[in-house]
């Protein structure tokens, strides 16, 4: 019989990815866990191993495309004894899509319904007050735009309904819906519009309101030169809208030190060959890892997230830390889970691995996901100290930088000292500046006496 391998459930919020590779082709035979397509994600680069075997008969995909979520890959002859399994893929596929079914059914339900709101509201005197206010209030910073293909996937919204949002400039993706599982209503678009519209008169913003800078049109730069336009990787577009929202909704603050890592070196050193038969290898970062985990436990409000919208701080009762690697495609921060509950050794292995993973597109969305604190060391390039973009929806990120000997005063005279540059960028709302001068303290105390980890962490 003859089945349709179709691209499975990515993850929450992705619909659809672009098909980098395609690596079988028509009249090939595949066996299960072969890797037939790479894709790429707004958030990774993933292989799409296959849930069957057999005789590949078409081939549906083709590279630089794109393909939805549900969509057939490859159409495949199978035996009849591996119809079970066919059975539960199809099942998965089904309900991955379901939601998205079920939403599309709702927007044709109801469109004549939200058509007639949309006419009724455009005659009150409402939509024009509202569009007054915001035309004279285009000095206000304005939201990041978002693109229209991820906008429709993440927001329950008719497009008559986000019609109506543009049209009176409203952010349609900070609007709570109050209809069935949070569809977005001209009446929702309405009350946040007022709301947004009163704290404008009082001088203010709305709580959890993602402000930015205003965007300045490009000027023509081929007037002075030729150039090239290449269009943004996936990542890097991800990167760029994730760090322009940290950066734009996060009150940052910086705070910079510098440790005595003399010792360390002489362990790490010692110990790294041992670490390598095992594996791993042994970095400042593995050992960073250690710290900061222990760090964590002595100072929790750096393991929290801030919830505006309910006003309440979220504190989180395991401790996940990611680091960030750079990879061909950008930035990627792949996380390592229950840090404080491995030694050494194991970060160390698996730090090598998931950076490796990374470098290499292997990656899982799992594997990316969970951080509750970011460390990124730009040691090994150079530089002194920088200026670290907190990760959202953490609270607090560490930048370490080249180590270098420098002449410290100790016991009475100068002696060479190997110095590590740290910087600490932190959410403002939630971490106080001497809570912050008190937690990169202490990480600077626990690498210069390791013993400090046993005795407080």
């Amino acid at each position: 019989m003859i089945v349709d391998f179709k691209l499975p459930h990515l993850g929450e919020n992705i619909s659809s990815a672009d098909i980098i590779k395609v690596l079988v082709k028509e009249g090939d035979k595949i066996e299960i866990d072969q890797i037939i397509v790479e894709i790429e994600t707004d958030k990774a680069t993933i292989e799409v191993p296959s849930e069957v075997s057999g005789i590949i008969k078409k081939v549906h995909v083709k590279e630089g495309t794109k393909a939805k979520v549900g969509e057939p890959l490859i159409s495949v002859e199978v035996a009849e004894e591996d119809k079970s399994k066919i059975d539960k893929l199809e099942k998965v596929s089904e309900e991955s899509t379901s939601e998205q079914v079920q939403l599309t059914s709702q927007t044709a339900h109801t469109s004549a319904e939200i058509e007639n709101k949309k006419a009724k509201a455009e005659s009150s005197p409402l939509h024009s007050e509202i569009k007054e206010v915001v035309k004279e209030h285009t000095h206000m910073p304005q939201v990041i735009d978002i693109p229209q293909d991820i906008v429709k996937t993440i927001v329950p919204a008719a497009p008559s309904v986000r019609r109506f949002a543009r049209e009176i400039g409203i952010d349609i993706t900070q609007v709570r819906g109050s209809g069935p599982k949070g569809r977005i209503t001209i009446d929702d678009v309405k009350a946040y519009a007022k709301l947004l519209n009163e704290q404008i008169q009082k001088g203010g913003i709305v709580p959890g309101v993602q402000v930015g800078i205003s965007k300045e049109p490009l000027p023509d730069f081929s007037k002075w030169g030729e150039i090239e336009r290449l269009p943004m990787s996936n990542v890097r577009r991800k990167t760029a809208e994730h760090l322009s929202y940290a950066w734009n909704t996060v009150p940052h603050v910086t705070q910079f030190d510098k440790a005595d890592i003399s010792e360390v070196e002489k362990f790490r050193k010692q110990y790294s060959n041992k670490v390598e038969t095992a594996g791993g290898k042994l970095t400042v970062t593995a050992i960073l890892l250690k710290v900061v985990a222990s760090a964590l436990k002595i100072f929790p409000q750096f393991n929290s997230s801030v919830d505006m919208e309910k006003n309440e701080v979220i504190y989180k009762k395991y401790i996940n830390i990611g680091v960030a690697v750079d990879t061909e495609k950008g930035l990627l921060v792949p996380v390592i889970k229950d840090v404080d509950k491995k030694n050494i050794t194991q970060l160390s292995i698996e730090l090598s691995e998931i950076s490796r993973k990374a470098r290499d597109k292997k990656l899982s969305l799992e594997e990316m996901q969970g951080g509750c604190f970011t460390i990124s060391n730009l040691g090994g390039i150079g530089g002194t100290y920088f200026t670290p973009i907190v990760n959202t929806p953490e609270v607090a990120i560490l930048g370490v930088s080249k180590s270098v000997f420098e002449p410290v005063y100790v016991d009475g005279e100068f002696k060479p000292r190997l110095m590590l540059p740290l910087s600490l960028s932190y959410d403002h709302r939630i971490i106080d500046g001497a809570d912050a001068i008190r937690f990169l303290r202490w990480i600077v105390n626990a690498l210069e006496n390791p013993l400090l980890i046993f005795l407080e962490g």
